[in-house]
């Protein structure tokens, strides 16, 4: 989740290593903080693998910043993950949001549709916090209000979900 971030805002813009983990927390810092022992070995070996580049440019102050930027072997990987995401992209929500935040990189609409199908088919099969045997339960199947909030916020969500997918999908398949 965190390389498909870096290389997606990467696509976007080259930037600072501060702007970058910036970025970084704002769009993933809410599922778990990004500790600077993730992100820095994380950018030294996307650099490694030929994915970015890193500048060295006269700081502000000081010491000089490094400005990264996206290779053009990068960019093919990028748009690869993006194009062919793996299963926990398409199936785990904070996943997805990553996955979402990036998908306009693909610049063919009959890609982005095939990604979004994929999550529509995920969410309307049958799915449960809790399961009796084969059978899923509902809200109603609680008297828990907390299990029952739990089902009443997810359902919400996943209608809304379902809504926007269904008219994305449209206007792409036009």
């Amino acid at each position: 989740m965190l390389e498909l971030a870096i290389l997606g805002f990467l696509r976007d813009e080259p930037l600072h290593g501060y702007d970058l983990r910036t970025k970084l927390a704002a769009l993933t810092g809410h599922v778990r903080p990004i500790a600077d022992g993730t992100l820095y070995p994380m950018i030294k070996r996307l650099e490694a693998a030929g994915l970015i580049s890193r500048e060295a440019q006269p700081g502000r102050v000081a010491a000089p910043r490094h400005v990264l930027t996206l290779t053009e072997a990068g960019t093919a990987d990028l748009l690869h993950r993006l194009r062919e995401p793996a299963e926990p992209f398409i199936t785990d929500e904070n996943r997805w949001f990553t996955l979402l935040a990036f998908l306009r990189h693909l610049d063919d609409p009959a890609a982005q549709a095939a990604v979004l199908r994929r999550r529509l088919t995920f969410l309307t099969q049958p799915a449960s916090f809790f399961w009796d045997g084969d059978k899923p339960l509902r809200a109603a199947d609680f008297d828990d209000p907390f299990r029952q909030g739990l089902f009443t916020i997810a359902t919400a969500t996943s209608r809304t979900e379902l809504k926007w997918l269904r008219s994305t999908l449209a206007d792409l398949e036009g």
